[in-house]
């Protein structure tokens, strides 16, 4: 069985942080073309997702407590699932300890997977409007929740305008 990673089972186990936090996209397995997203507490060095309950059988998989994983476990997951990393997102939480408390409280209770409406983006969204940070799907498909904003592209976009101008006249930068 592929690793998901830990389940709480007590307080003072783990010491989340949430001052350096980001958003990652894995990608999908079997049919989810849709992907996975989780939170990372980069300062705390673990990621949180919700998955729903990977040792049950039929409906019961949808109902599971949330889980994380250290960077270890992370590679652990990545590895056994066949999954890799899309990409990931930095994200600021203006309050951090908001974030912490609601992760320590999501992990002591059940999370009802709902395939799209409640998912592990409106898990991820969820942590982060707990710690006061607006970062927002436009998705429930975390493939596209991560994608580039319009602003990003045109940034992008000019940013590469200028480079081929600037390499086309032979304008050193």
């Amino acid at each position: 069985m592929a690793y998901e990673g830990e389940l709480l089972v007590g307080c003072g186990f783990i010491h989340p942080d949430f001052t350096d936090t980001y958003v990652v996209a894995v990608t999908g397995d079997s049919v989810n073309v849709c992907g996975h997203l989780l939170v990372y507490d980069r300062k705390g060095g673990y990621y949180f997702h919700a998955v729903g309950n990977p040792t049950a059988k039929g409906v019961g998989k949808l109902d599971g407590y949330p889980m994380y994983l250290d960077d270890g476990g992370y590679r652990r997951y990545l590895a056994t699932t066949g999954k890799s990393e899309i990409r990931r997102r930095k994200v600021v939480l203006p309050n951090p300890a908001g974030a912490r408390d609601f992760v320590e409280m999501r992990l002591a209770d059940t999370w009802l997977w709902g395939v799209l409406p409640h998912n592990c983006v409106a898990f991820v969204e969820a942590v982060i409007a707990a710690g006061g940070g607006s970062w927002g799907s436009y998705s429930n498909c975390p493939a596209i929740a991560v994608s580039d904003t319009i602003e990003e592209s045109i940034q992008r976009f000019s940013n590469w305008m200028d480079s081929s101008v600037y390499e086309l006249y032979g304008v050193p930068r």
